[in-house]
């Protein structure tokens, strides 16, 4: 077994080389991947950049006939990828460490991407103090601010890049995490700071029965994390509670979690509760960040950093439309729970998003888009014990109910 060091020998070699020696002095097996294609390495590859580009299907004259550095990038990282993917199959991967700039990141962190949570992963980059979902994604990717730029060995260089090693080393060294109840089912359930009254509620219920409880904070990388955990296989049922995501996406909001949003379990045949939870806003930054064609609407400053915007009743009816089109083809059971009074904290009686007719519309569109999902209207807001209490009996019966199928 062998930790994967994935960088552009041309240009980072001498670190990277560094990196593998770290790593030796701590007794691991290394592999050197040459990701680069344009200038001759600075140290011997254990693994040359002609076999990365052949695992991605072309090779280095043709990478170089093309003359376009973004295609090279993108063919290095597809390369590494698959040549990472299939050291895990075969179970000769420990860990993947990567360091580099841009392209480098976008390198190593594709690979990443790819493997499971728990296999160990450290990115050494120029990027990890901006904006870095892109990079991570939904994976348990650690990333290192690299301070200075990864050119040369020097005071600071030399710190950052040695403590990245140890940390992979532990990582590695430490072993699988060993959990004595790993063989309790998993439930992942979604939640939002104005719907968590309603998730601790049904956590406890479900924990009482037995259920090890995953809770996503529906921020956007939270629902792609939970979609890709239900996608694969880890994942026994499922309390959607939260779906603000949606709202997001269809509205330009920054807490997106793409198109494929409540699409897993239903893809899968996981057993699946969900709710409109939060669906009466969008979120953005600061009030500066909010477009200048939103700020005539209903805002709402949440802190200095987040702004949330209503819903209108017509994006209320679209939201509602799209839960019913994406669940009415589930394989698994799947029902859908509609808080009369209320979908968050701030959409009820007296508080600043209370907004009936948006409510009224939103069920609507969930009801009128497509038969067959079967929805229970109670008349109670989503944070009331009673509705968190139901959610979790209605998915234990689904549960129970496919298992006994």
């Amino acid at each position: 077994m062998a930790i994967y060091i994935l960088a552009t020998l041309d240009t980072k070699g001498v670190e990277a080389a560094f990196v593998r020696d770290a790593l030796a002095a701590r007794g691991l097996e290394t592999l050197l991947v040459d990701c680069g294609t344009s200038g001759e390495p600075a140290v011997p590859a254990d693994i040359a950049r002609e076999r990365v580009l052949a695992a991605a299907g072309t090779d280095l004259a043709r990478v170089r006939a093309q003359g376009e550095r973004g295609s090279a990038v993108q063919a290095a990282a597809r390369g590494a990828r698959q040549l990472v993917l299939e050291a895990h199959a075969r179970g000769e991967l420990e860990g993947v460490f990567g360091l580099g700039g841009s392209a480098g990141t976008a390198i190593g962190t594709e690979s990443m991407r790819a493997l499971p949570l728990g296999v160990p992963k450290v990115m050494v980059s120029t990027l990890a103090s901006g904006q870095t979902r892109s990079f991570v994604g939904d994976r348990d990717i650690t990333l290192v601010n690299s301070v200075v730029d990864v050119l040369g060995i020097n005071r600071i260089s030399r710190r950052i890049l040695t403590n990245a090693a140890h940390a992979l080393a532990g990582m590695v060294q430490a072993g699988p995490v060993r959990d004595a109840r790993s063989d309790r089912p998993l439930v992942a359930a979604t939640m939002f700071g104005v719907t968590t009254k309603c998730v601790e509620r049904a956590k406890v219920l479900l924990e009482a029965e037995g259920c090890e409880v995953l809770v996503f904070h529906a921020t956007g990388s939270g629902g792609q994390a939970m979609e890709s955990l239900i996608r694969d296989g880890l994942i026994s049922g499922v309390l959607d509670v939260t779906t603000t995501e949606l709202a997001d996406e269809l509205v330009g909001g920054f807490l997106s979690a793409g198109p494929l949003r409540l699409t897993a379990a239903a893809h899968c045949g996981v057993p699946q509760v969900v709710s409109v939870g939060a669906l009466d806003m969008v979120n953005f930054f600061g009030l500066e960040s909010v477009p200048q064609a939103f700020r005539e609407r209903r805002l709402h400053k949440h802190n200095d950093h987040v702004t949330l915007m209503r819903t209108t009743a017509d994006e209320n009816a679209l939201l509602g439309a799209e839960i019913a089109s994406k669940l009415s083809n589930a394989r698994g059971p799947t029902k859908v729970l509609f808080p009369l009074r209320g979908v968050s904290a701030l959409d009820r009686d007296g508080q600043p998003f209370d907004d009936p007719a948006a409510r009224k519309a939103l069920l609507e569109g969930l009801l009128g888009a497509r038969p067959g999902v079967e929805t229970s209207v109670l008349d109670l807001h989503i944070n009331d014990p009673q509705f968190a209490e139901t959610a979790a009996r209605d998915l234990l019966a689904l549960m129970r109910l496919q298992t006994s199928a």
